[in-house]
Parts: C-alpha cells; structure tokens; sequence
C-alpha cells in the first residue's frame, strides 16, 4: 500500500482509554485533597474543598475511584489486559538495548529505534512502577481508613508507606507526561490515550514488531521508513 499522509491505526481500545482517564483524574484528585492535610502551606485549599472535613470526605471517594481502572480494563477489554499483564513480564535483549538508545534521544543525540513490540521497554517499566505506588497507596490508605482494624504499629508504618507511595508516584508521573506529552519524539503517539489512535508512522518506528504483525494480518496499512517525512512534507 502506498503513503498516505495523516493515516492513524487504533492502538488502545475503549476500555483502556477509560481506565486511563479514571485513573490520571482521580490520582490528581486524590493529591490535591492531600496537600491541605499534608502540609500547612496548603492550607488555604481547605476553603476551596468546603473544609477540612469535606477534604477528607472527597480524598475518600477518589480513593475508592483510584481502586477501579483494573476493573473497568477488565470488563471493558480483558484481552488487553491480559496483553498488558504479559507483556509486563516478557523481557529480552532488545528490551535492553531499548534503554541504551533511550538515553542518547533523551539528552539529542543521534539514535536508533529498537524494534519493540505492543508496549516498549520504557513503558514497561513505568507500568510496574505505577503498579507498585498504587499498591502501596492503595495498601497502606486502607490501613489509615479502617485503624481500629489494625495494630498501631503498623497504622504508623502506613503513613510512611502511604507518604513514600505518593511521592514516588508523582516523580513517576512527572517523567511519564514529559516522555509523553512534551518530549518531541514521542509526543506525537499521546494521542493514542485520548482517541486510542495514533499516527500510522510513529506505531511504525516506535512498536515495530507489534506494527509488522498487524500488517500481516491486514489490520494496518504497510508504510516504509519514510512515511513519516513524507507525511510533513504533504
């Protein structure tokens, strides 16, 4: 098949397109009801919430949203979470390599892309991070909601465990938007998390194996290496 300029190919379905969204919105909830209780300078959040009881209440129920984008994933698209979860746990040698050109791209310099299949390496890797804050969030917040439950001890350690979660988290967050949202080679694939579309091109050069399989199958457009250029030139 030959060029064609503007050509995207459905990456993400539906169902994670929701998960994402209920999961980005109700982590940004459940931090901005946090900061009024976790620090004085923020206080004047607390007129905002409707007080420092309706805080509570709000972080609660985001608590109880932030709990449900594998659910929803799950109902909406169980094969993709499957994919998901596998690919999570699939490592080889070009997923090494991934990192070794990630670095010289991150920082401009000249590399190449290694062939990746439906999720890269870097993704990965923010997936099991992402993974890990929320269970020791979601973990840990369940100790603080229901103490009575609970021996003091390890009340205590759940505020730690609950403080380093979110922190880590939001450092995880602030690396994935800018790999995502602001760095230019990766930017244009953002996309696929609003609409679950991306540019046919930029599936080519980022998730090559994944892309030559779905060509294979008749799924996707088969477009070469300069695709792209061609693409802006138009």
């Amino acid at each position: 098949m030959s060029n064609r300029s503007g050509v995207k190919v459905r990456r993400f379905s539906k169902g994670f397109v929701v998960a994402h969204g209920v999961n980005a919105i109700s982590f940004l909830a459940l931090y901005i009801t946090a900061l009024p209780m976790y620090a004085h300078s923020f206080s004047w959040l607390f007129p905002v919430l409707g007080g420092p009881a309706n805080a509570r209440l709000l972080h609660r129920i985001f608590a109880c949203i932030f709990v449900t984008p594998t659910i929803i994933y799950l109902i909406m698209d169980p094969k993709g979470l499957a994919l998901w979860m596998k690919e999570l746990i699939t490592w080889k040698k070009r997923d090494v390599q991934f990192f070794t050109e990630f670095v010289k791209d991150l920082f401009g310099f000249k590399f190449k892309h290694v062939r990746q299949t439906f999720y890269n390496a870097g993704e990965k890797v923010n997936s099991m991070l992402q993974v890990l804050c929320a269970l020791m969030i979601i973990c840990s917040g369940i100790t603080m909601w229901f103490s009575q439950y609970f021996p003091r001890a390890v009340v205590q350690w759940g505020y730690l465990f609950h403080d380093i979660g979110f922190g880590l988290a939001i450092a995880v967050v602030v690396g994935h938007v800018y790999l995502s949202v602001v760095h230019k080679n990766s930017r244009p694939g953002y996309t696929g998390v609003i609409t679950g579309e991306v540019p046919a091109w930029w599936a080519r050069e980022h998730h090559t194996d994944w892309y030559d399989e779905e060509v294979a199958k008749g799924n996707f457009p088969k477009i070469d290496k300069g695709s792209k250029k061609k693409e802006k030139g138009a």
